[in-house]
């Protein structure tokens, strides 16, 4: 089976304090082989988080981005190899905020895709349409471009355990979610591009996470569809019992 992933992305939220005491109550979780939980967390926490979750087996952390180049003069920015030095495993990239309000284009995204890769950090990348891409029934056209302008140029052995995140941008923050059949809908399409480009067994080890207001109310839903592998949430992975309902939720 695929990986199964309840990914928390934690954004800009939380105190140190607050964020060992979220992780202290959602370690005993008891995962299978095949399901993971991943703490996106603030770059000041990275290192605090990575020990919270050392010996624990299937957690890991990811950072929420990294700059595209190699080191320099970029005040505030945390290049790859930065997180690679403090063992981080995962790095979420081209996140919808990231896009809109930071304007990362897609030579910008496969930038930093690479990096990632060179430095063995595993990109969650992010893919999905606002709301006017949705209502003129073009979001699998505007998804399709994402992944190939940024993604398309790997390798087949680049590509392989690759992790997508596919959050609808009208369905985060909103209240809104997808029904549990257009989730399904748009991750099967996603798996029909990569079996085009990349053939039948790539495309089956590809984990592609839901990301549009997943909650415990909705979750084992969403994600007991075929083609969706888990999720990456945002404001419910902030509370401990509802985060831990997600992952009970995975397949």
């Amino acid at each position: 089976m695929r990986k199964q992933i309840a990914a928390a992305n934690w954004k800009m939220n939380l105190t140190l304090q607050q964020s060992t005491e979220l992780t202290d109550a959602l370690l005993n979780e008891d995962l299978k082989d095949y399901q993971l939980v991943i703490f996106g967390v603030p770059f000041p926490y990275l290192q605090t988080i990575k020990k919270k979750i050392a010996g624990k087996r299937n957690y890991f952390i990811a950072a929420q981005n990294c700059h595209f180049k190699k080191s320099g003069a970029y005040t505030g920015e945390v290049s790859a190899e930065i997180l690679k030095s403090v063992q981080v495993d995962y790095v979420i990239i081209g996140h919808s905020e990231r896009r809109e309000y930071f304007n990362e284009d897609h030579q910008m995204l496969t930038e930093k895709v690479n990096i990632c890769l060179q430095n063995n950090l595993k990109p969650i990348f992010c893919c999905g349409e606002p709301l006017s891409i949705r209502e003129a029934q073009t979001q699998n056209e505007h998804v399709e471009k994402q992944l190939k302008e940024s993604l398309f140029h790997l390798t087949t052995e680049q590509f392989k355990d690759f992790v997508i995140a596919y959050e609808p941008v009208w369905a985060i923050g909103t209240g809104k979610t997808a029904t549990s059949q257009q989730a399904q809908e748009m991750h099967a399409y996603i798996r029909k591009v990569i079996v085009e480009k990349y053939g039948d067994d790539v495309a089956e080890s590809i984990s592609i996470l839901y990301g549009g207001s997943v909650k415990a109310t909705n979750a084992k839903e969403i994600f007991g569809e075929k083609d969706v592998d888990g999720g990456l949430v945002g404001g419910a992975s902030l509370i401990a019992d509802e985060f831990s309902t997600i992952i009970k939720g995975l397949k």
